[in-house]
């Protein structure tokens, strides 16, 4: 997992620019500007509809890569977001973003098996999947995130993946790239940080 975190560190760092405002000081990641337009993808939501970059458009998104399979990281981050999103309902600040849990495991997380998965941490959380492998490796290319199967003794397989949550504007561009370590606190504040923007 170590090499994971540190490919997720280094994908902060390709996607972040100089500037010359003072960009938002962020405890778990790294503020981009200038912001990036996401490639487009054609993916598979949980209840099975067309899911493509402008379902991101008018309202701000985390993106978190993962597979239901996940023995501790994934568990553990969704559900620190779902403390995240309980927060955010519960204060006076910026309404709470979708949170998106893409699969990079496709041949195990058919959308049936996301519905199954994803709203067991919240209700308001969505899956995506996509219908072939190299089409979400594709996806995770373009972000700078190594996806890596590994082969286990039983027949079975992990998945290797970043750690790193993508923060996604109300415009389909990516605004910041979270890379830990994660608490609702943090996350809390660090978005209420990048919503409001340079100062």
């Amino acid at each position: 997992m170590l090499v994971i975190g540190c490919a997720g560190a280094a994908s902060a760092v390709w996607w972040r620019e100089s500037a010359h405002v003072a960009m938002p000081a962020l405890a778990t990641g790294t503020y981009l500007e200038p912001r990036r337009t996401l490639p487009d993808f054609t993916l598979i939501d949980h209840l099975g509809r067309r899911f493509a970059r402008d379902n991101l458009r008018g309202g701000w998104s985390l993106l978190f890569f993962g597979y239901t399979n996940c023995p501790d990281v994934c568990p553990t981050t969704l559900a620190t977001l779902a403390s995240l999103e309980k927060r955010l309902r519960a204060a006076a600040g910026p309404a709470p973003p979708r949170v998106v849990f893409v699969s990079v495991d496709s041949a195990r997380d058919t959308p049936a098996q996301l519905a199954r998965y994803v709203p067991y941490f919240d209700p308001q959380f969505l899956g995506v999947t996509a219908s072939t492998q190299a089409g979400i490796e594709a996806l995770a290319r373009e972000l700078g995130i190594a996806v890596i199967l590994s082969p286990r003794p039983d027949g079975s397989y992990t998945v290797d993946h970043s750690s790193a949550i993508f923060v996604v504007d109300p415009t389909a561009r990516l605004a910041a790239i979270l890379t830990g370590p994660f608490t609702p606190a943090s996350l809390e504040t660090d978005f209420a940080r990048i919503v409001a923007g340079p100062s």
